[in-house]
């Protein structure tokens, strides 16, 4: 995708959807959105909060109430947006959860997870691309994927498969519209670092000096759109690009080194990890 394809999708005047828009990253990016001239719908779950978010942004932003893991009511919302406010140049699916627990934890923990943050994801892509596909127009979408999905930290991992599923939809996504349109609409797959969001204020009443804010992951994310980027890796105050390059290599390697699974976290391979960090 060139330059020029990015600025007229994001041109005054279209539209654009950003899911979970009603706080955090979502919140910063349709404010940012707003800020080159778009119109802004933001999807969230019914509520204050979506209300206030699109009082808050002011003149065009509107919000749509809808759970982003049921199917019907994404389509219906779509076709809502459709007909009401015209074809979509831009789509943000950013909603997510946070909780889930462990390959034991209880399955409606994982149902959650994955219902929102990957097959909400899939609803997204399937409500509204085809018509950014059919419409001729130039189109961005932007998943927001986490860097848990792709190195598999233990402790979350209903957390991690959604994520790495969002990774691998994604993926799949910029094949498919790259085939069918030639990069006149294109994926990206946002990762970002330690974000300071209304997921993480939960357990943490400020933020932390290592945290950056939402603001700062939006600013980053549009400049890696506009340079083309697909991966849009994120660093934060603790954790530099070169350190997250490393970890996932590391972690990539596992498979094509044959050792353990997670082996940065197994106890026999702890310090070949930290020279590998030190190299």
């Amino acid at each position: 995708m060139t330059e020029t394809t990015t600025i007229a999708a994001c041109r005054p005047g279209n539209l654009a959807v950003v899911t979970g828009g009603a706080s955090g990253i979502g919140f910063a990016a349709a404010g940012a959105f707003l800020h080159l001239g778009m119109r802004v719908c933001l999807l969230d779950r019914e509520g204050d909060a979506l209300a206030q978010a699109a009082e808050r942004l002011g003149d065009g932003a509107m919000a749509f109430p809808v759970d982003i893991a049921d199917r019907a009511r994404v389509e219906a919302v779509a076709a809502a947006i459709a007909s009401s406010h015209g074809p979509v140049s831009l789509l943000m699916n950013n909603a997510g959860v946070g909780s889930g627990g462990d390959v034991f934890a209880a399955p409606e923990a994982w149902t959650q997870v994955l219902g929102v943050n990957l097959v909400g994801v899939l609803h997204g892509v399937q409500s509204f691309v085809p018509a950014m596909v059919a419409n001729g127009a130039p189109g961005l979408v932007i998943n927001t994927g986490s860097k848990q999905g792709i190195t598999q930290p233990p402790g979350n991992t209903a957390y991690n498969v959604s994520k790495a599923g969002v990774k691998a939809l994604t993926e799949g996504l910029a094949h498919t519209l790259r085939e069918q349109t030639g990069g006149r609409v294109s994926a990206h797959l946002l990762i970002p670092g330690f974000t300071y969001t209304g997921m993480t204020a939960g357990r943490l009443a400020e933020k932390p000096p290592a945290a950056w804010t939402s603001d700062q992951v939006v600013d980053f994310m549009l400049r890696g759109i506009a340079a083309g980027d697909f991966y849009i890796l994120c660093p934060d105050n603790e954790t530099s690009t070169e350190q997250d390059r490393r970890r996932i290599r590391w972690a990539a390697d596992d498979i094509a080194e044959n050792r353990p699974a997670l082996s940065r976290w197994h106890p026999d391979w702890r310090e070949a990890f930290a020279r590998h960090m030190a190299e």
